[in-house]
């Protein structure tokens, strides 16, 4: 039996270089695709938010006779005055107040203004059954609420919009006259 010396046992220079340049190779890989995987985790977050604002936009509906709140589209500032969806439908979300943010609003828009999204102001007061929308009716095709900026770059699309029906779609798709 051969007897086997110290030195046969360790790692040569060369062969540390080259592991370590395939584990740097390998770390440079998988970064962009984590960021990725990281941004559709967010968008998904916030397709998630929108779905349970939307739940609670008609719970809202049932108590007050299917017609629309009356709400601002938006604000700058958390001491604003003016209703806004953040404030007439948290009850109805449960009290989850960070429902009202979008993981991907790095920009701080919620927690400057106490949402990332904006209200389709156009339906307030409308009744759910008898929606209209740029000469739109239907549930399916009239947006409710959407993403305040382009949250999500780089995505199917960079907005995400909440849908009168309830569903939430990433792009703005309706129908233009009868």
């Amino acid at each position: 039996m051969k007897r086997l010396r110290r030195s046969d046992l360790a790692f040569t220079l060369t062969e540390i270089l080259v592991v370590i340049g395939i584990v740097a190779l390998l770390a440079a890989l998988s970064v962009p695709l984590l960021q990725a995987v990281r941004e559709r985790a967010r968008a998904s977050g916030c397709i998630g938010n929108l779905r349970q604002i939307g739940g609670a936009l008609h719970l809202y509906l049932a108590d007050n006779h299917n017609v629309f709140p009356t709400l601002l589209t938006a604000r700058e500032q958390r001491t604003d005055p003016g209703p806004v969806i953040d404030e007439v439908l948290l009850e109805y979300a449960s009290g989850v107040e960070d429902v009202f943010g979008c993981p991907a609003d790095t920009l701080g828009r919620y927690q400057s203004s106490g949402t990332s999204y904006v209200w389709n102001h156009l339906l307030n007061g409308q009744h759910a059954a008898r929606l209209q929308f740029l000469g739109t009716s239907g549930a399916t095709r009239i947006p409710v609420l959407a993403d305040k900026e382009n949250f999500h770059p780089g995505h199917d699309s960079e907005v995400n919009i909440l849908h009168a029906d309830g569903h939430v779609a990433k792009e703005l798709t309706f129908d233009v006259g009868p």
